[in-house]
């Protein structure tokens, strides 16, 4: 993106840079969730005004969208770079570990930006509630599509249900999120971990 020209109150240019502008709605909705963001949240935490945010990236619901596929793009990478471990233990690992590593880092909220969200628009009538269950449904298939690859390598028992395990993992790293949110402690969480390898 380019840098933008906001214009002050006063009638003086003031560059802002889209991408860190971008960085704080991400924070913002990743520690307040869409509903509990309001557009003066997140003219005040970006630095522009209403109309700058409108140019640069459309409407609320645009801007998150935006800010969430940053947040999958960075902090959550770690869900798609689990894919590429040579085993499903290491996959399982990755994103368990990933989840918890991101949910007990200091400079971050203690959650999960896409399960803080997909939670507070659970509803049904919420224009984001078909998105937020195509985006776990797509997670839910990469992970079995990963899981049957090692069933047939025999890197999983015989008999190992790769959609079964699949549900498993993404729900173990959802609930850990939620854990964290409500005050579990990294040790408490690692403990969960180790809980969940030894049943694989």
């Amino acid at each position: 993106m380019k840098q933008e020209i906001e214009t002050t109150p006063l009638g003086r240019p003031r560059a802002f840079d889209p991408g860190e502008a971008l960085e704080q709605a991400m924070h913002l909705f990743w520690r307040n969730g869409y509903l509990g963001t309001s557009l003066s949240d997140l003219t005040d935490a970006m630095g522009i005004n209403r109309p700058s945010l409108y140019a640069a990236f459309g409407n609320k619901e645009s801007l998150f969208r935006q800010a969430l596929q940053r947040y999958l793009d960075g902090p959550a990478t770690y869900l798609q770079i689990a894919l590429e471990e040579p085993t499903a233990r290491g996959v399982v690992e990755r994103i368990l570990y990933g989840a918890v590593n991101l949910v007990t880092d200091p400079r971050t909220p203690r959650t999960c930006l896409w399960v803080h969200a997909a939670l507070s628009c659970g509803n049904s009538s919420h224009p984001f509630y078909d998105e937020f269950a195509a985006q776990r449904a797509e997670g839910h298939a990469a992970l079995r599509t990963r899981f049957k690859r090692a069933l047939s390598e025999g890197d999983l028992a015989a008999g190992t249900d790769p959609d079964a395990l699949a549900r498993f993992v993404q729900t173990l790293s959802f609930g850990l999120s939620v854990q964290a949110a409500t005050g579990a402690s990294r040790r408490e969480l690692v403990r969960v971990i180790a809980t969940a390898l030894e049943a694989l």
